[in-house]
């Protein structure tokens, strides 16, 4: 089993819960955002600041957001929808969808273009089956 750093990230985590900032977001930004150190099948952030880019899905209020973490690894299956960003290939990991702060995150990458967007929409509602 994966040897875990919980200690380390409850640090960091108390530290970003300090810091108190609150960046404006909007639907279509990639942020970095501290994900942390989790558990089982939970996606994970990397680093020393245990994070990773994040698409802002949906934005819930100015302090949080409906988030999709992204990788640069390639998968395959539904839950996974791959697009070019900044030159590289990234996926969108449906299945670790989930309700973040905005106090996690730490710097904006960027926008994706609306047919990216559009996309992703379309593989979130052909897995959760919302429309």
């Amino acid at each position: 089993m994966e040897e875990k750093r919980f200690d380390e990230w409850n640090e960091v985590k108390k530290n970003t819960y300090g810091l108190r900032r609150m960046p404006a977001i909007k639907e279509g930004e990639i942020w970095w955002c501290a994900i942390g150190e989790n558990v089982g099948v939970e996606i994970n952030g990397k680093s020393e600041v245990f994070s990773r880019p994040v698409l802002v899905l949906k934005k819930l209020s100015s302090f949080g957001f409906m988030g999709i973490p992204l990788t640069s690894q390639m998968h395959e299956g539904d839950w996974y929808v791959p697009f070019a960003f900044q030159g590289k290939t990234s996926v969108a990991v449906l299945s670790q969808t989930r309700t973040f702060s905005v106090l996690r995150l730490y710097r904006r990458m960027g926008t994706l273009p609306e047919s990216d967007l559009d996309a992703i929409a379309i593989g979130f509602d052909r897995l959760y089956g919302v429309s």
